[in-house]
């Protein structure tokens, strides 16, 4: 990714939201080898929140998808049996790098071990596993106990759109739309209803 920042798209290719015709990149896609990626100046990243929930800054971290997995790919990808995510994922030894300097990109100044670098687009939603656009330093949900690692709801979210995806009840394109906008709000503006109890899934 370029070194200027995370507004410039590397492929140039965008996908379109049928809803607002707003768009969202794509980036370099999986890697045989992954390169640590230039984050966002210090302070110049700000969480919001929704509902006490934190979300990204959407001029920094506004979503990036992999190329990769399309509607038509979907079975070769995301919904391949046997699991595809962990055939992708950055190596810890590239993403620890980039957390720390993506943390104060956000000015996050508590444990790191209690934040998720966390895909905003899941790779499990066809996110881009490295491009800086789609990664940032979540801090911790409501509840949390300090010292206990991430606390993030949101990876239950991200799993029942999956689901949802896999068996055609959205399209992959609206999924990745409403988890990008707000994921407090994903599965109501996809008119999903989360099953009583699911608060937890892999992390993504």
């Amino acid at each position: 990714m370029d070194a200027a920042g995370p507004s410039a798209s590397a492929s140039g290719s965008t996908s379109a939201d049928q809803d607002s015709g707003a768009a969202l990149a794509y980036g370099p896609g999986p890697q045989k080898t992954y390169t640590v990626q230039a984050q966002p100046p210090a302070g110049s990243c700000h969480v919001g929140y929704d509902h006490g929930q934190p979300l990204p800054d959407p001029a920094c971290t506004p979503g990036a998808l992999s190329p990769a997995v399309t509607q038509a790919t979907l079975a070769t990808t995301i919904c391949r049996k046997g699991g595809y995510t962990g055939t992708i994922r950055p190596p810890v030894g590239i993403t620890n790098k980039e957390k720390a300097a993506n943390a104060k990109s956000y000015g996050y100044t508590g444990p790191l071990h209690d934040a998720e670098y966390d895909h905003l687009i899941s790779l499990q939603l066809g996110g881009d596993p490295n491009d800086p656009r789609n990664l940032w330093v979540e801090p911790p949900s409501p509840g949390h106990k300090a010292g206990a690692g991430p606390n993030n709801p949101k990876d239950a979210v991200e799993t029942r759109l999956h689901t949802a995806i896999c068996n055609g009840q959205v399209t992959l394109a609206a999924a990745q739309k409403a988890i990008a906008t707000d994921w407090e709000t994903a599965e109501q503006r996809l008119g999903l209803t989360p099953q009583p109890g699911d608060s937890s899934g892999p992390a993504d």
